[in-house]
């Protein structure tokens, strides 16, 4: 239920990032609500990506599932 519910806030994110040539895939959610994601296209290896992961996508993520307790990205 969890997972379903972070690929869902995920889909709504994916446009903003998808403007800019880049993309996220969601890769795991585990049982203390630690979301696990992949940075892909211009996201991936760009100096600006974590600032856009904490302070956008795992800002808005946790807004809308209450029960995230962070965003981690694979490198």
């Amino acid at each position: 239920m969890l997972k379903e519910k972070v690929q869902a806030a995920i889909e709504d994110v994916r446009p903003s990032l998808q403007m800019d040539g880049g993309d996220i895939e969601l890769v795991d959610v585990d049982e203390s609500g630690k979301v696990t994601v992949k940075l892909t296209g211009a996201c991936h290896g760009c100096p600006m990506s974590q600032l856009t992961l904490k302070q956008g996508v795992e800002r808005y993520l946790k807004k809308v599932v209450p029960e995230i307790s962070s965003v981690e990205s694979l490198l």
